[in-house]
């Protein structure tokens, strides 16, 4: 593996910043997409968009669309992992709690990022990375407390809220790691990702139709440019980016872009879903930003390891 390359570099650090603002609006969007359209449809139409317009970048920057040997079980991992069920929770995730809380849950995007980097790339754990991920712990809680006071919802439906983020993050760090090993690193990523979010479409059509029956689509223009902004600036902008930064900085580094897409996100929550904010929200929300800070400064860079040659 090829050492990797600072965040900080004027390249990587604008990637990283578009990205976290473009991710920090993608939540609220989400939340109108679901509110006529059963979750699996709205997905699968995203990634039709998001396929058409990757294949069409990948044509652009001149890749060969077809796929390296070997490289259909990255496509069809990242496919099930990312495009399938991180997205499939996510979205219902929305049905229970506020967009803002599921993106501030996302904040601890880290902490599985770094337990399977770990497992899978032997890239060591420091003691402050605990110590900052156990206090984001806290201010989620916090912030689950003040969304059970706050909200019509039950408590049950909070916890299937949840239940359903956890198990997003948990996907999405599974794609994060898929991503950041060898195997996947030897593919070209753009056609990597054309054809992962391709097989996406299929695997969520198939789920639409066996749980919610055939296509619905809401005829309102503000779900058409939904779709269109989260195919093309949510999906066809920032994954190549997104995905680009995992390979070149790591996948525990990009995952930073966690803390500040919650902000973006919390800000946009209170102007468009009435999230209040008070001492408890306000305090939950900030200690899960220390935590994230303090346990971003505690992670180790990985050990060297031998360059694998490309083929």
């Amino acid at each position: 593996m090829t050492p990797s390359e600072s965040l900080f570099t004027p390249r990587n650090f604008g990637a990283f910043l578009l990205v976290s603002v473009i991710w920090g609006g993608t939540w609220l969007v989400i939340r109108d997409q679901i509110s006529s359209v059963p979750p699996a449809w709205s997905i699968t139409y995203r990634f039709i968009v998001a396929a058409l317009g990757m294949f069409a970048l990948a044509k652009l920057r001149g890749e060969s669309l077809r796929v390296a040997a070997g490289g259909w079980r990255w496509v069809v991992a990242l496919a099930l992992f990312q495009f399938s069920l991180n997205f499939g929770f996510v979205y219902n995730a929305e049905r229970f709690i506020t967009s803002g809380l599921v993106a501030v849950m996302f904040a601890l995007l880290v902490v599985p990022n770094a337990m399977l980097g770990r497992m899978f790339l032997g890239q060591p754990i420091s003691r402050e990375f605990v110590l900052g991920s156990s206090i984001a712990a806290v201010g989620v809680a916090m912030l689950f407390a003040q969304e059970y006071r706050a909200s019509p919802a039950t408590l049950g439906e909070v916890l299937t809220g949840a239940a359903l983020t956890v198990g997003g993050i948990l996907a999405a760090s599974a794609a994060n790691i898929v991503q950041a090993m060898e195997g996947a690193k030897r593919q070209p990523l753009l056609t990597l990702l054309a054809w992962a979010m391709l097989v996406g479409v299929a695997i969520n059509a198939v789920f639409a139709l066996v749980v919610s029956g055939p296509p619905v689509f809401d005829q309102r223009p503000a779900y058409t440019l939904g779709i269109l902004y989260l195919g093309l600036a949510g999906s066809v902008v920032t994954f190549p980016l997104y995905y680009g930064l995992v390979r070149k900085v790591g996948a525990g580094k990009a995952a930073y872009s966690s803390v500040i897409v919650p902000v973006v996100a919390m800000i946009l929550s209170t102007l468009f879903e009435g999230f209040v904010w008070g001492p408890l929200p306000a305090t939950g929300a900030a200690i899960t930003l220390t935590g994230m800070i303090v346990a971003m400064r505690g992670r180790a860079a990985p050990p060297p390891r031998r360059a694998t040659p490309e083929p």
